[in-house]
Order: structure tokens, then C-alpha cells, then sequence
């Protein structure tokens, strides 16, 4: 891959997702690396064997199509080195067992996936980790939170469902004073808007299932490390045994050289949405950080390069009874979990149920995913859905 154009400038990172991680050494002629399916790696002699120095040796340990994807995502996070793993949140454990041991304290923002949640109440907890739940507003407050047992605090910003901006600068910096290791679930704005470990961050963590596949297709993660906990992750992810089927890999690296596109088209629709729904007198609010009057705008304009296509949406004085008419209404959304395909999904739950450190009273959260659809088409399915959830409620 050229190292920069144009007289020396480095390149930009719409131009190095379609450069990253492609080694003619391993495609020779062709765009895309091989899809490799083995177990087995034979070696060329005995002393070859033992020395176990070979650029691949297992298959669990990587192979040209892995290493291609690992390449690419290491360049565009500006890290030291990748692992892949079988699921995003596959990729959260593995980045909190690399920094983590028994006797440990832990600090974890309060608006973190809740799956992520059940791994500190229930995996780590039975490791003898402890885990203090913190406002994800706290900022540099966070000094305040640590101990001499704290060895990780961990960001998800936006925050899950919520979409509260973390001060990752701020709380990064007071972690490293205390020698805690920082790890930053980077899904919504992925490397091409946030570069997590330029900003303070130790781990970056990707659920490559959203954005990087981009098709709802696959099921991946990835997890980036700086320079001092990279030998960490790497022991860490070698010892669990994780791998990626070859497959899964090919089909994230195609939908990551698209992402830059993608996800400029996502955002640009995602603010049209997110305008109609705040001038609806139905809407309390909508949580988007790119709003100019959402409380996360100032952090996420100064730290973010750009956005995507997620979104919460708080109906005034709504029940229960009448969100699930207006999803029900819906017809351009799909009703399910994840996000970061092609299509709109919507889903809904209450956030009261998935906090302790601080109080939700505004009811259920429906989260929106602005998909490529044209956006004056998803407005009508919007306002329509609405408008039937009034007649039918």
C-alpha cells in the first residue's frame, strides 16, 4: 500500500479503506485476498517446525484473508495491532480479559450495551473483579472514581440507547495517572470518525457486525490496541482460542471498503430524520448527538469527525400501548436488533431497566436506524406510522 500522494500527504481514510490490508505478496495479481479454509499449516522443514517463526502456523493463529482484514483495520485505528473475534460482543470480553485479573476494580460507564453489563455482573464478578458503575457524564470526575485497585475503566460513547457523549480526553487522562488501562466501544462512529486510541483510548473495540460488514450479513468484532497492551490482547485472544471463519472475514472486508460512503449517506439521511422528528409536537426529544440542541453536540463536534445512522427518539407522554402501534404501523422498518446494515430497523426498550448508577424516568427509548432507503420515504413511513398510532391507541 503507498504510504502517502499528492507530494508526501498521508492519505485520508476514505482513500485507505480501499488500500488497507491489500499485500501483493498475498493476492498477487487480483484486488481481493484469497479466502483461505484450513486448519492445517505444513511446514517446510524440522527446523522450521520448531522454531514455530513461520508468518503463519496455525489456522486458529491467521491466515492471508485474517490477516488482510487485522491489516486494515490496524491502519485505519491508527494502533499497533488487531484481533478479530467471532462477535462484537465476543470482542468487548476479550478486551476486558486482557486487562483484568482477579482483585481488580473496574469502572464502567452506566449507558454500556447491557449484554456487556451482564458480562461484569456475571463473568468477571465470579473472577473476583469488581465493578463500579459511573454517570457517563462524569467527565474528569471520573478522578474522583479511582483507586489504586482500578485497572480499566470502560467508555461506550454514545452511550447505548441514550446516546450521552463521553469526555473520552478527559477520563482517559485521569486513568492513565492512575495506571488504568482504557477501553472505548467505538461501534457508532467507527475509525473513520473517531480514531479512539488518538484521543487517550488504550483498546478500541469495533462490533463489526453494524457498520464494517454493512450488509446484515455478518457476525464479527474486532478489538485494536496501542502499543503497551497489545502484547495483552494478543495472549488474551490466543489463549480463548477465538477465530473468525474465513468467510465472515471476506465479507467484512468487502463491506469495509464501502464504509466511507455508506456511512456519509447514512448520517446525511439520518439528519433529515432526526429534523422532521424534533419539529413533531409528538416528540419530546430526539437523541442524536448532531443535533445543534442535543446535550452531547459540543463533545461529539470536537472529537468526532462525522456520524451515522443511529438514533433514539423520546415520544411526549407515549404508553407502552401506543409505541408498539406506531412500530407495528411502520413499514420501511424492520422490527429487530442490531444495526449498520442497508435496511431501517427500529426497536424499543424502557433504560430504567439496565441502570445503577443513574436514574432514566423518560420511558421507553425507541431507537431508529436510518438504513440507504431515500429519506423523504422513510419521513412518510414515520409520519404515517404516527398518525395510526393516535387512531389506534
Amino acid at each position: 500500500m503507498p504510504e502517502s500522494n499528492d507530494g508526501g500527504r498521508k492519505l485520508r481514510d476514505a482513500t485507505r479503506l480501499v488500500w488497507a490490508g491489500r499485500d501483493k505478496s498475498l493476492t498477487g495479481p487480483f484486488v481481493n485476498p484469497p479466502v483461505i479454509h484450513a486448519s492445517t499449516v505444513l511446514f517446510d522443514s524440522a527446523d522450521a517446525f520448531a522454531s514455530y517463526r513461520s508468518r503463519y502456523t496455525y489456522a486458529r493463529r491467521g491466515n492471508p484473508t485474517t490477516e488482510a482484514l487485522e491489516t486494515a483495520l490496524t491502519e485505519l485505528e491508527h494502533a499497533e495491532g488487531t484481533v478479530l473475534c467471532p462477535s462484537g460482543l465476543s470482542a468487548c470480553a476479550t478486551a476486558l480479559l486482557s486487562c483484568l485479573s482477579s482483585g481488580d476494580q473496574l469502572l464502567m460507564v452506566d449507558t454500556v450495551y447491557d449484554p456487556v453489563r451482564y458480562i461484569a455482573r456475571t463473568l468477571l464478578a465470579r473472577m473476583g473483579v469488581e465493578t463500579v458503575f459511573y454517570a457517563p457524564l462524569i467527565g474528569s470526575g471520573i478522578a474522583g472514581l479511582l483507586t489504586e485497585r482500578t485497572r480499566a475503566v470502560y467508555l461506550e460513547s454514545p452511550g447505548s440507547m441514550t446516546f450521552e457523549v463521553q469526555d473520552l480526553p478527559a477520563i482517559a487522562a485521569a486513568a492513565r495517572t492512575h495506571g488504568a488501562v482504557t477501553l472505548f466501544d467505538n461501534t457508532w462512529a467507527t475509525p473513520v470518525n473517531l480514531k479512539p486510541l488518538d484521543h487517550g483510548a488504550d483498546l478500541a473495540i469495533e462490533a463489526g457486525t453494524k457498520y464494517v460488514g454493512g450488509h446484515s450479513d455478518v457476525s464479527i468484532g474486532s478489538v485494536s490496541a496501542n502499543a503497551a497492551t497489545w502484547p495483552d490482547l494478543k495472549k488474551t485472544h490466543g489463549t480463548l482460542g477465538l477465530h473468525v471463519a474465513p468467510d465472515d472475514v471476506f465479507l467484512a472486508l468487502r463491506g469495509l471498503r464501502t464504509m466511507a460512503v455508506r456511512l456519509e449517506r447514512h448520517a446525511k439521511s439520518a439528519r433529515e430524520v432526526a429534523t422532521f422528528l424534533s419539529d413533531q409536537r409528538v416528540v419530546e426529544q430526539v437523541l442524536y448527538p448532531p443535533l445543534e440542541d442535543d446535550p452531547g453536540h459540543a463533545i461529539w463536534q470536537r472529537d468526532m469527525a462525522g456520524a451515522g445512522g443511529l438514533m433514539g427518539v423520546v415520544f411526549d407522554g407515549w404508553d407502552a400501548q401506543r409505541i408498539k402501534s406506531f412500530v407495528d404501523a411502520l413499514t420501511l422498518f424492520g422490527l429487530g436488533s442490531s444495526w449498520g446494515g442497508y435496511e431501517s430497523l427500529v426497536a424499543f426498550t424502557d433504560p430504567a431497566r439496565h441502570r445503577s448508577a443513574t436514574a432514566w424516568t423518560r420511558g421507553i427509548v425507541v431507537r431508529l436506524f436510518i438504513g440507504l432507503e431515500d429519506p423523504a420515504d422513510l419521513i412518510a413511513d414515520i409520519k404515517q406510522a404516527i398518525e395510526r398510532s393516535g387512531r389506534d391507541s
